[in-house]
């Protein structure tokens, strides 16, 4: 006989948008800003759905939706950049998850880096990845990227997303 679990007055909601929103809001998620080159320039965005994949190759993985402004440039490029952001680096985050902002004006500090791919200063750390893989993913894609290299040693502390905020790790 399986037990079914005390909710006290609380009622489970049916699949939904708003609850897979809801439930993940309240798991604390590193922060990374992909960038790439597009055809117009320089393309970037935040996300928190960076995950490693694979240690031999080295491999990650990071969602886009395919109505994201910088979906084309990702669609096509051969390489992404991989940021991992510091707690000082919250106006960075907002602005590359705000629709419509100048993601690569000032005050962003940023250079050409390797394989022409965009690389923003002053991050915890960094990766230049090859594309291999966009998978389809309801109204995402799944992106597998292979490291090609990287600088894994940047000043700071991670920044967290968090219950719709940008938040520094607590001791």
């Amino acid at each position: 006989m399986t037990a079914t679990p005390d909710l006290g007055t609380r009622t489970p909601q049916l699949a939904s948008p708003d609850l897979l929103r809801s439930v993940f809001r309240r798991h604390a998620a590193g922060v990374a800003v992909i960038t790439a080159r597009g055809d117009a320039g320089p393309v970037g965005f935040t996300a928190t759905s960076l995950t490693s994949v694979s240690a031999e190759p080295p491999l990650l993985s990071f969602g886009i939706s395919t109505t994201a402004s910088s979906w084309p440039a990702i669609s096509g490029t051969e390489h992404v950049g991989v940021h991992i952001l510091g707690d000082h680096q919250q106006e960075l985050a907002a602005t590359f998850a705000k629709s419509g902002a100048d993601r690569f004006g000032a005050p962003t500090d940023w250079r050409e880096g390797p394989e022409g791919v965009p690389v923003l200063d002053d991050v915890l750390a960094w990766l230049v990845c090859r594309v291999v893989a966009r998978v389809p993913a309801g109204d995402h894609r799944i992106v597998l990227a292979e490291v090609v290299l990287g600088d894994p040693a940047g000043p700071g502390r991670p920044l967290l997303y968090h219950q719709g905020r940008f938040n520094g790790l607590r001791d």
